[in-house]
């Protein structure tokens, strides 16, 4: 009889040592699963986006998601991009000082763009948040959603919400609802067209 409850509490005994020290392996080996699981900054930085533009036409745009927000690629035309330095005075911030861009960016002038054909940017309203329209071309009497952009219009983008007006850099006009320049986000260039958005120029292998 004494053998018999020997035998069962050695038993018992032995289970508990066994699963105290699974439940050890276990708190141990933790941090070092942990540390292969994205973290919650990482997932909300969201992965990069590659977009192949070559297949745009002159005047075209894409749309994109990125981080949760579109994301314009622009593929603009000649015309367009001559106008770029003929307008400055009316612009609220020209050279693009109290924007938000990479230091890559800033180097590129009126282009605001690694490649002056393809701009790159937020299309996001700096005002409020909606997303502005794009009416590309310049053009003595563009009509954009029933709006008359104005003589000499230089190609760009209107807000529809509140109606603050962009060139086709994203360089805000002077006088508008929204406060600055829309956003350019990092990004490459590679090849014909190949866009990464979300990966910083500054830092590709060369």
């Amino acid at each position: 009889m004494n053998d018999q409850v020997d035998h069962s509490r050695r038993r018992l005994l032995t289970a508990a040592t066994a699963g105290t020290g699974v439940i050890g392996v276990a708190f141990a080996a933790w941090p070092f699963l942990a540390s292969w699981m994205p973290s919650a900054r990482a997932k909300a930085l969201g992965a990069p986006v590659s977009v192949d533009a070559s297949k745009l036409e002159v005047g075209q745009s894409l749309k994109v998601a990125w981080r949760g927000q579109p994301v314009y690629v622009v593929r603009r035309s000649k015309a367009a991009i001559e106008q770029l330095g003929n307008h400055n005075g009316l612009l609220a911030d020209p050279n693009s000082r109290d924007s938000q861009q990479p230091p890559y960016i800033e180097d590129k002038g009126a282009a605001r763009a690694l490649n002056p054909e393809y701009w790159v940017g937020l299309a996001v309203c700096t005002h409020l948040g909606c997303s502005p329209l794009g009416a590309f071309e310049p053009n003595n009497a563009t009509q954009l959603a029933g709006t008359d952009l104005g003589q000499g219009w230089p190609g760009g983008f209107y807000c529809p919400c509140h109606g603050s007006k962009f060139d086709v850099s994203g360089r805000v006009f002077k006088g508008m609802p929204a406060p600055k320049n829309l956003t350019v986000p990092s990004y490459t260039f590679s090849g014909d067209a190949l866009i990464t958005i979300g990966v910083d120029a500054a830092s590709k292998p060369a």
